[in-house]
């Protein structure tokens, strides 16, 4: 499999609930869909689809199970597109059979978490195959909508892209203001290698090539150029390149677009982190069909 191919990705159940959950509640308040209530009898069923208004790649299938589920758990949801995969304009993502009050009720959730995590999917995509035939990888950063980061990271990775860390404590990541605190970017990172426990990786953000050189004895796993201009970010790449700093991970951050990223990718970085997957994306429209 390459970096570049397709992957059915899946979530548990277990994070996407009180996501769902949540938005519902939100969206019923006090008493309910009263829409729904004066005009369709309780007992009412409806066959619909949530279909693509436009072309793009598949994240969220079973955010409109469980949102369905949860007001109908007697519905039956198929989904017809897996994550990871791309559509066309036209294509039925999940059909639904469900009581008609509770099939309405749950639209505007799943709608809205269903489009925003297309959205994502298939910029992040875009972007892959922007750097296509290059080695750097995609990746998206912790400029999520705060309560979503699960779904919106799934929904990086369901496009092709990797996720960086998902939250403060997985991984050590050593930017400008930890280096102003502890006075140093190499002081920075000898404490956190002390720190860190065998399986944690310590990253530290750069913002030029004589900070460059004050960490790379310090063997960081990971260091991030952020800012740099072209020339300069392939020269950092020279520099590890050819020094014995053993195995380094190069990151560029900042300033990354669709218009960048290629020229980015082509001076040899390993890792291009894109705040705009998840900070900037627009909604995919997908809308729901009678059936």
């Amino acid at each position: 499999m390459t970096k570049d191919s397709p992957v059915t990705r899946t979530l548990p159940d277990l994070l996407i609930e009180p996501v769902v959950r949540l938005a519902l509640a939100e969206d019923l308040g006090r008493t309910g869909d009263v829409t729904a209530q004066a005009c369709i009898p309780e007992d009412a069923r409806f066959s619909a689809v949530f279909s693509a208004r436009q072309a793009g790649v598949m994240a969220g299938g079973a955010v409109v199970r469980i949102a369905v589920h949860a007001l109908d758990p007697q519905a039956t949801v198929t989904i017809k597109v897996a994550d990871g995969e791309a559509f066309e304009a036209g294509t039925v993502l999940v059909a639904v059979e469900a009581n008609a009050r509770a099939l309405l009720a749950a639209e505007r959730t799943a709608l809205n978490l269903l489009g925003r995590m297309c959205g994502i999917a298939t910029l992040t995509r875009t972007y892959v195959q922007a750097v296509a035939g290059t080695k750097a990888r995609i990746a998206d950063t912790r400029k999520t909508t705060p309560g979503l980061r699960a779904l919106e990271k799934h929904a990086v990775a369901c496009g092709g892209g990797l996720n960086h860390r998902f939250g403060l404590d997985d991984a050590i990541l050593i930017k400008d203001n930890h280096v102003a605190v502890c006075g140093g970017a190499g002081e920075a990172v000898r404490r956190a290698k002390a720190f860190a426990p065998h399986l944690m990786k310590v990253e530290v953000e750069v913002d030029g090539l004589d900070q460059l050189d004050e960490v790379l004895p310090e063997r960081p796993d990971v260091i991030m150029l952020d800012n740099f201009s072209l020339d300069d970010m392939a020269e950092a790449v020279r520099r590890v390149r050819a020094g014995a700093f053993g195995p380094v991970v190069l990151e560029a951050s900042g300033g990354v677009n669709l218009t960048t990223v290629a020229g980015i990718a082509a001076t040899g970085v390993d890792v291009i982190s894109v705040g705009a997957l998840t900070h900037s994306v627009t909604q995919l429209d997908i809308g729901l069909d009678d059936r």
